[in-house]
Parts: C-alpha cells; structure tokens; sequence
C-alpha cells in the first residue's frame, strides 16, 4: 500500500513538472510569436513613415495603396513611385528606426533604372557591436520602377533577446524536472539498497540465532559436568565459550531490534520520568561491567523529571556510558552534568575517552559506522549503539550533539523539552 501511494506521488509529481514545463514552452513560442507580429507591425509604421518623407516636397502624391510589403521574416520592400537619393533614405530609415525603438542592425538596397538591378545600398549597426557588412543579395521585384528593399539580418536572435526572461524560466523549469527525475531514480535506488539491506540482516541474524542457541545449551550443560569443574582449564574454556556466546546473542539481538524498527515505527510509552534515579541505576548496571569506572553526577534538582519511555530512556543512558567506557585508553571517568536552559532539560555525558576527529564526528550517528581507528578494531560492535541514541532521541523529538573536548575525550549533550 505504501509502495503503490508513493508511486502515485510520484507519478503524480512527474506529470505536473512536465505539464507546467509544456505550458511554459507553449507560452514562451506564443510570446515569440506575438513579439514577431509586434516588430513586424513597429517595421511597417516606421518604413511608411520614410515613403511618406520621401514624397514630401515633389508633386507626386502618396499611393492610396499600402506601399509597404513584407516579403519574409526579415524582408520588406517599399514602393515609392519616385526617385530619391541613397543618404536621404538612409537618413530617414536611422530616424524612424530610432522613434518606434527598433535597435537592431538593418540594410538596405534600391533598384536602379538604368542597370535594371538592385543596388546594395548600405548595411547601419544600430547596436553596440562593431558593423560587420555582408553579402546579402537582394531580388529584383517586376512592376516596381522606384522602390528600395530593407533586411534584417538580425530579427530572430532580437527577438529572443527581447523573450530573455522566458528562456530563463524555461531552463529553469528543464532544470528543476532533471533534478527531480534525478532524486527520485536515487531514492528509488536508496530504497532498494535498504531493503536489500534489511532483508539480508533479518536471514543473516535469524540464521545465526539457531546454532548460537544450540551452542549455549551444550556449553551451560557441558560446564555442569563433573569431569569438566574438576578441570580448571576446561572449566575456564567452557566459561569463554558461554561467555563470549552471550556476548554475540545480544549483539544479535541488538541488530535484530534496529531492523525491526526501521521496518515498523516503535511504540513509545511515554510517561512521567524521573531522571536521576535512572542514571543512577544505570551506573550500578554498568560499574558490575566495569567496576574499574568512575561517573560523576552534577546537578541541582535530584527530582526533575521528562515525559519518556522509560525503558529506551534506559537503554540510552546505558549506550553512552558503555560507549564512553569502551573508547577509552585509560581509567574510564565520567561526568554527568544536568541543568535547565529555556525550558529545556541539559543533559552532558562528559569522558576523558581517546576522542573523534574532527571529520568523523558528524557520523557517529549513523547506522553501522565505525570510527576507523586502532581501538575500533580491539572493541566489538556493530555501529549500532549510537544509532540506537539517535533514533529515541528522534522519536522522543530531542535533540543530540557531539563535540570534542579542549583537552581529552568528547561530550555527548541531551536537550529535552520540558513542559
């Protein structure tokens, strides 16, 4: 169910992305086009314009006829039924051109009577770029005696340059839909990988479980034997098999419990919690392990207390003390220091442990990251415990952090929202 419902999001997320990206390309030819309808309007006004300064001043009257015409894209010829000279067309051309605000590089031709042949008049830059003359050719035009032709060479990229902003957009879009495809093929590959990942934790722990179970039921009944208490080496042997038997099935267990929360939401029983007595508790727990460890409590409120689950309460308190205690060279020493900063419960797990870079130390979150180091090859583990940390501390909505001491070891700190 979840499958098919993210599917649909993500289809549905797909088609939207591609039907705005449509639309705007829709919009951005509609908008070239009406730009062209534009210029082309600006182009006829401004050249019938120049017709009508080229008949003032002589007898001839302007033809009722439109002497304009647009012939292609960029070409239009105008009948003016009178001669007239080069620069004075060239002039009014420039003028006009420059009233109705068309900026780009045009040139012109005009028909000679007596070569019977159009003759290329001159190519006006009326850009900042430097004047770049071509070899345009320009057709003769039958039953036109006095006329001149005018070309411009650069229309099309004008009239992008006027539709930069759609460009824009568009590309944006192209880039928004590429990036989305992109993570979407990355969690789709994520989340095969996880669950390729999961699946072969739950075979692999559950296929270990069967013969580690067997292994603790021969060894606690091998060590009861006689002939095996009457052998100290074969009773101390027995001791490290059942031992270190115990120790693997609760890594097991450990796995297995991550796996199993990452495939279903844990339920929380929340419930008014008092803290102090749980830590205590905790370092008596942990000081059986260690006895050698020494934690000291700070604090000024022995009673305060947080709205948790108390048994993941308790399992993250022990977490961090035995990580503080394994990755620690010398006499392990403690430091817990609780305070209250804004309506928020400080918690401070302070070690003089051997410490993290300062480039690892924003993984140690992660899940099955261990920190390369020669204490990391001597301790056993599975990066685990301090994901473990991080996901109550989520599902709680606290927040944790790590950082490093001025001098030794590093300090892990709770902030719980209290009410």
């Amino acid at each position: 169910m979840k499958i098919n419902k993210l599917n649909t999001i993500i289809v549905l997320g797909l088609i939207a992305i591609i039907g705005i990206l449509v639309a705007q390309l829709l919009w951005t030819k509609q908008a070239f086009t009406l730009e062209e309808k534009k210029f082309s309007q600006k182009a006829h006004i401004a050249l019938l314009e120049v017709a009508k300064k080229l008949y003032e001043g002589v007898n001839n009257e302007l033809p009722s006829e439109n002497p304009v015409q647009k012939i292609s894209n960029d070409y239009y010829i105008v009948n003016v039924n009178n001669d007239f000279e080069p620069d004075i067309l060239e002039f009014y051309l420039k003028s006009e051109f420059e009233k109705i605000n068309i900026t780009t590089d045009f040139e012109y031709a005009m028909y000679n009577c007596q070569s019977d042949e159009m003759v290329y008049g001159n190519y006006v830059s009326l850009s900042d770029k430097s004047k770049t003359k071509q070899s345009v050719y320009f057709p003769k035009h039958k039953n036109l005696v006095y006329y001149f032709a005018i070309r411009f060479p650069n229309e099309t990229s004008y009239l992008f340059s006027s539709l930069k902003f759609w460009f824009v957009l568009s590309f944006a879009l192209i880039v928004i839909l590429l990036v989305y495809v992109y993570s979407i093929f990355t969690l789709l590959q994520q989340k095969k990988y996880s669950e390729l990942q999961r699946d072969f934790i739950n075979n692999m722990t559950h296929e270990f479980k069967t013969p580690l179970s067997s292994i603790l039921i021969a060894s606690n009944y091998l060590i009861k034997q006689e002939q095996i208490k009457s052998d100290e080496k074969l009773e101390k042997y027995t001791e490290i098999i059942i031992n270190q038997s115990n120790k693997l099935n609760s890594h097991i267990e450990k796995i297995l419990n991550i796996a199993k929360s990452d495939n279903s939401p844990l339920h929380l029983d929340r419930q008014p919690t008092m803290v102090v007595p749980i830590i205590k508790s905790v370092i008596e727990n942990i000081q059986l392990k260690y006895p050698d460890i020494t934690v000291h409590i700070h604090t000024k409120d022995n009673n305060c207390s947080i709205e948790a689950d108390e048994f993941h309460f308790t399992n993250l308190i022990y977490n961090l003390l035995d990580n503080s205690v394994k990755y620690c060279d010398g006499k392990p020493e403690i430091t817990i220091r609780l305070s209250k900063e804004n309506q928020q419960l400080k918690i401070e797990f302070t070690d003089n442990g051997i410490g993290i870079s300062r480039k690892d130390i924003s993984f140690i979150f992660d899940k099955f990251y261990r920190i390369p180091s020669t204490k990391s090859n001597e301790v056993n583990g599975f990066g685990l415990g301090l994901y473990y940390v991080k996901k109550i501390c989520n599902l709680h909505h606290w927040k944790i952090n790590a950082k490093n001491n001025s001098e030794k070891g590093i300090t892990i700190t709770l902030l719980i929202p209290q009410k």
